[in-house]
């Protein structure tokens, strides 16, 4: 069974979802949906919806939070690794496609890694600022897409005072 929460960010509404103890998901509405689960999604107040929307208060005040709710990331092995990598980028910070696939390349023992497939699994977080996505730019610096759409991903890149 899965569990749906929202939040009412400067940006749009978000809908949150979780297992019922981490959060598996958060998307803005229009969003198309990455990563749903089969079955219904009951609305329930839980914990780790309290835990994310106070993380997202703290981020949307301009703030770091020094936390992060409790998170299930469910994909390939290879998404796995890039949604990891992603969590390492500090805020305030950008990591290009080709920069993660060298590092992903170099975990791997591989000599390189397309950064199309970095793109594709990028394109794919299902959790989205949290696991920070929008961080990800092309290798001259420029905003390259976002599922959000690129003006959502130019505020978030403004609200950390990186563009």
């Amino acid at each position: 069974m899965e569990y749906m929460g929202h939040y009412d960010s400067p940006l749009g509404g978000m809908t949150m979802v979780s297992d019922g103890l981490s959060l598996t998901q958060l998307s803005f509405d229009w969003q198309p949906s990455v990563g749903a689960g089969p079955g219904g999604q009951e609305v329930r107040p839980l914990p780790v919806f309290d835990e994310t929307r106070r993380w997202l208060d703290i981020y949307f005040g301009g703030k770091i939070p020094m936390f992060i709710p409790a998170l299930s990331l469910h994909g390939t092995p290879f998404r796995q690794a890039v949604w990891e990598l992603l969590l390492t980028i500090p805020y305030g910070q950008t990591m290009t496609y080709g920069e993660i696939a060298a590092r992903i390349a170099g975990r791997r023992g591989m000599q390189r890694m397309s950064a199309q497939a970095v793109g594709g699994a990028v394109g794919n977080n299902p959790i989205a600022i949290i696991v920070p996505c929008h961080r990800v730019v092309g290798a001259d610096g420029s905003l390259t897409g976002y599922a959000a759409g690129l003006d959502k991903k130019r505020r978030l890149l403004q609200l950390e005072q990186i563009i």
